[in-house]
């Protein structure tokens, strides 16, 4: 422990002088919590998703289900391996010297914290753009975005997750236990050599642009969706228009405010190792809300559908006891409706159809 250099050891230099200490029963409470819920609603999301594609085998629909269904897999076992390590860690004492001698546990526990905290974000980004695509350009989505090319997307997004997780591993680089003693990570304390710091950059500004991409096509897909809904005449899409809406921007807010503070903390170390305002509280309590996501990424992007939204919105007629604005009926396959109208619009034989309309009238 005297500043040795030996593999085995190499998690444990930040143990000599810990500043950071947090109560054990409110730290295992908060980790079997988060496990918890975290397992309970992806569970549930999975068996919805399971009982949605039996139900609806469109070809429109079914890229979306293997993405989300990729999404809330991987969550699923962030939470139980994540939440196991951390749950016998804190049952242990945090006594790394005594169960991690040859430094494995916190090899582990690193590769899984970097390839279960960014496989979710490049999988929503990718989720974005899928929808995007199949609003945009509802053709091109229908006959090129097959099941096996979505597939090969979710294979390449994992494979790429893992090699940025094994990265340090493949430099002979160990991850570090940090200085709560409750979690291993990129060394994020006295970062001196550039590898260090490229580590954390490349795992924030990945996840920044993960963020970002989402952000961009999140909102060219609502403003896609405006555009169809204020030019289209027709009533089928309309449901599907405020069920998109509501979760696009129910997807912003969740990913930036869960993952911002913990992807901008990682960015400042890396840039600058003047961190030491930030406290290990602060870091903590910013690797508590990125947990958040991946509980709340189920309820986004399955639970969040029009049934809840119809009875959420009952639930709130019935309560103002007054004539709120009345929606019209929900269609049973609302993204086929969505997809129909957009591809009406977009048709060029609807544009002649529209074209000759008044010529015929000039001729009557």
């Amino acid at each position: 422990m005297n500043g040795s250099k030996s593999p085995g050891l190499a998690g444990f230099g930040i143990l000599r002088n810990t500043t950071c200490h947090t109560e054990k029963k409110i730290s295992v409470f908060f980790s079997i919590i988060f496990m918890t819920v975290g397992i309970l609603s992806n569970s549930l999301a999975i068996a919805i998703l399971m009982k949605a594609y039996q139900r609806f085998r469109q070809k429109s629909k079914a890229s979306f289900l293997l993405l989300a269904s990729g999404l809330v897999v991987t969550d699923l076992f962030g939470h139980l391996i994540n939440g196991a390590i951390a749950v016998f860690v804190y049952a242990s004492d945090k006594d790394w010297i005594r169960f991690n001698q040859s430094n494995i546990l916190c090899s582990v526990f690193g590769i899984c914290m970097v390839f279960f905290g960014l496989c979710p974000l490049l999988l929503g980004s990718v989720m974005a753009v899928e929808r995007c695509i199949g609003v945009t350009k509802p053709i091109f989505h229908s006959t090129k975005m097959t099941s096996k090319h979505v597939k090969m997307m979710l294979t390449m997004v994992c494979l790429f997750a893992v090699l940025i997780a094994l990265l340090p591993i493949l430099r002979y680089r160990a991850y570090q236990i940090q200085a709560s003693r409750t979690w291993c990570f990129y060394k994020t304390e006295h970062v001196e050599d550039w590898e260090d710091r490229f580590y954390l950059l490349l795992f924030s500004c990945l996840g920044l642009l993960a963020l970002a991409i989402s952000f961009l096509c999140n909102a060219v897909t609502g403003i896609t969706l405006l555009r169809v809904k204020f030019k289209s005449q027709q009533r089928q899409g309309r449901s599907h228009h405020f069920e998109m809406i509501i979760q696009l921007l129910a997807i912003m807010c969740v990913s930036c405010i869960c993952w911002s503070p913990f992807l901008v903390t990682m960015a400042r170390i890396g840039i600058n190792e003047s961190h030491l305002k930030e406290t290990c509280e602060t870091i903590l309590f910013a690797l508590r809300m990125a947990t958040w996501n991946q509980i709340l990424d189920p309820w986004v992007y399955i639970l969040l559908r029009k049934a809840v939204l119809k009875n959420l919105y009952k639930i709130t007629r019935g309560c103002c006891g007054a004539h709120v604005i009345n929606l019209h009926v929900w269609e049973l396959s609302s993204i086929k409706n969505s997809l129909k109208v957009a591809a009406i619009s977009e048709s060029p034989v609807s544009s002649k159809q529209i074209n000759l309309q008044p010529l015929s009238s000039m001729g009557q």
